[in-house]
């Protein structure tokens, strides 16, 4: 797979045990919160009233 995605077999490894960054964190916690209130509106509401709910939670 190395050849085919043309990557170093030492990088695939680094990449595998790193650990993730802040903005990977955080992008992780936004999506389970995306998901919590798109599934709690019965999922009814779209990018712009989950964007509001959002925002009125502190994101």
């Amino acid at each position: 797979m190395c050849f085919v995605f043309k990557v170093s077999k030492s990088g695939y490894y680094k990449w595998l045990v790193r650990t993730p960054s802040k903005r990977e964190l955080y992008n992780q916690i936004l999506l389970e919160e995306i998901k919590r209130i798109y599934y709690q509106s019965k999922r009814r509401y779209g990018s712009p009233r989950i964007a509001k709910e959002l925002e009125m939670s502190g994101f």
